[in-house]
């Protein structure tokens, strides 16, 4: 998450930098208290569900055949039941029948697999309620771990190879905002503690670790720190007062009603809000250290800017990088529920009610909410970055950088540079806001 920047950035004053410790040291404290206190300690062991052994196999032989006509079926219609039909010989690796040819048939049905000599797939055995001696199986996927696999080394590689050092700490973040979200998040929630404020808690542990160690224990990581978390809360403020306006209960997707049918003590109204937060997370990380860094590469690059131009000169930046985000967020949004957006479209009610239905309301709702705190989130880091890059100026040390005083770039090299850009040597001045 975040932009890389390879060059260290300039450090801050050492009174910055006291000012900035005593900031976020209380803030981390308060988080980790917090999550000590949110931390789930009576975990409930899933209930053991009615679901059948599932074993794994190895497809060996296909045989497909006509579909028997079923007396339902009128003689003038073609056909009789959806195919196909027909037998695969499986060799289960698995199970009592481990090392032997097994039968089942050919799956069939919307979103059945489709199976082939040599696929590796799962076996599902089958008890018949009327005579429990008597079992079959069928097959209900493909397995699909060593794909997974061979591509998660593929992206691990493909990170490392390019980002090199900040990539490794790039997967060592990523580890580490899953370790947080499987072992606190998501087990906080089950456990009935308010969602809420496990999301936001959780949102500032994978803030913590993953940004500094990405980008590093400095002050310009620290502004990008506190632009977050500043965002994040208003975030959540957003959300809540979002959601009370619009009355939503959480009940707006089947997976949410699935859920509340397996843990009734769930608050999914709270769960909305707590997604709304993990949701805008990524985003936001993004968007502040990029602001902190373009504060600091202007400040390093023109010491002569003030904190207005800095700031004005940064915000410009911020507003394209906003401009391009937003869509990113809705289309992000949209593109997860593809499939029931194509169901509502299909739907014969008017369109003013399929835009207020709880379902496209949550979404509706979704996307404002974290793209208002995406937007706070510019000005917040920005003013944060300035006043932080401008401290401490005043005479010879207004020029310093961290190798001594900085002196102002040759005017020949900007004229060079104006007209590699496609400039006139005589228009600098239209560039020191932000050169």
């Amino acid at each position: 998450m975040g932009a890389d920047h390879t060059r260290p950035a300039p450090s801050a004053p050492p009174g910055v930098r006291r000012l900035l410790l005593a900031t976020v040291v209380p803030l981390f404290a308060i988080t980790v208290i917090a999550a000590l206190v949110l931390w789930p300690r009576d975990t409930r062991e899933p209930a053991a569900g009615p679901e059948p052994p599932r074993y794994q196999g190895t497809v060996t032989r296909v045989v497909t055949e006509a579909c028997p006509v079923t007396p339902e079926t009128p003689e003038e219609a073609p056909g009789g039941s959806d195919g196909p039909c027909g037998t695969v010989t499986v060799a289960a690796e698995q199970g009592p029948d481990a090392g032997r040819q097994v039968e089942a048939p050919v799956p069939s049905g919307p979103g059945a697999p489709r199976v082939e000599v040599g696929d590796k797939i799962i076996l599902v055995e089958l008890t018949d309620p009327a005579d429990p001696a008597t079992k079959n199986y069928h097959i209900a996927e493909h397995q699909r771990g060593t794909p997974l696999v061979w591509l998660a080394v593929l992206f691990a590689v493909a990170i490392v190879a390019f980002g090199r050092w900040r990539g490794l700490a790039a997967l060592g973040g990523l580890a580490a905002s899953f370790a947080i979200l499987l072992g606190f998040v998501l087990p906080g929630i089950g456990a009935g503690q308010p969602p809420l404020l496990v999301a936001i808690v959780g949102a500032a542990l994978i803030m913590f670790v993953v940004l500094y160690l990405t980008h590093g224990i400095t002050a310009q990581t620290s502004v990008a720190v506190l632009g977050t978390l500043g965002s994040l809360v208003l975030t959540g403020v957003l959300g809540t007062l979002a959601t009370a306006a619009t009355h939503l209960t959480g009940f707006g997707s089947e997976d949410a009603t699935t859920l509340s049918m397996f843990q009734r003590d769930v608050d999914l109204h709270g769960l909305l809000l707590a997604g709304i937060i993990i949701g805008s997370l990524g985003v936001l990380d993004d968007v502040t250290v990029t602001q902190a860094a373009t504060v600091t590469e202007l400040a390093h690059a023109n010491p002569e800017l003030s904190r207005i131009q800095l700031y004005r000169a940064a915000t410009r930046v911020g507003r394209a990088h906003i401009a391009s985000t937003v869509n990113t967020i809705v289309l992000a949004y949209a593109g997860a529920s593809l499939p029931l957006l194509l169901l509502l479209v299909a739907d014969s009610r008017p369109v003013s009610q399929i835009l207020t239905s709880e379902f496209m309301a949550q979404e509706i709702v979704r996307s404002a909410v974290a793209t208002l705190g995406l937007i706070a989130a510019v000005p917040l880091t920005t003013g944060l970055a300035a006043v932080v890059a401008t401290a401490g100026r005043g005479g010879a040390a207004a020029t310093a950088g961290p190798e001594g005083p900085v002196r102002p770039r040759p005017p020949a090299d900007r004229d060079d540079a104006l007209a590699a850009l496609g400039g006139r040597p005589g228009s600098a001045t239209t560039t020191d806001a932000v050169w």
